[in-house]
């Protein structure tokens, strides 16, 4: 017999959308800060290399059209990886701010383990996103493998939110 998993949308608490907001914010000054690194180590390189080609005696060496061009690609190929990075990551994250929903996911109880060196409890599950979970003493000593579970994440970047 094969238990099918349900899912279902809910509007976020005030907490659940406050700690996306404080999560977004973070991310967001992560990405300036590796951006403005990224930037600084593209103008670092072509100067480098003009040096570079100086000491090997070069007659162009510091030639400004070699610097720009240089620093031009470097400062495309860094910008694309950041917008990429920001379309998968921070953009979910913001829709789900936008959209103010959460997923409800029943999914069901397929092992319990104890790890005695943290002290922690887990439950795994046969949710696609979340397969494994942090869980209480209590909880764990409720819990049996089959056992229906509710867990929360965010729609769009599943983020998780928590269990019950």
């Amino acid at each position: 017999m094969t238990k099918a998993l349900v899912k279902y949308h809910e509007p976020l608490e005030p907490g659940e959308l406050l700690f996306l907001e404080r999560k977004a914010g973070r991310e967001r000054a992560n990405y300036r800060k590796v951006y403005w690194i990224l930037l600084f180590f593209c103008l670092l390189f072509p100067f480098a290399g003009a040096w570079y080609r100086e000491y090997e005696g070069a007659p162009t060496a510091f030639s400004p059209l070699k610097f720009f061009a240089t620093a031009l690609v470097l400062v495309s190929i860094c910008s694309l990886s950041v917008y990429a990075a920001y379309r998968r990551f921070l953009r979910n994250i913001l829709l789900d701010i936008r959209d103010k929903t959460k997923t409800v996911e029943i999914s069901h109880v397929t092992k319990k383990l104890f790890v005695s060196s943290r002290d922690t409890y887990y439950l795994y599950t046969d949710s696609q996103v979340k397969m494994s979970i942090e869980v209480s003493h209590e909880s764990y000593l409720l819990m049996e493998v089959g056992d229906e579970l509710c867990i929360e994440y965010s729609t769009h970047a599943g983020e998780y939110l928590g269990y019950y």
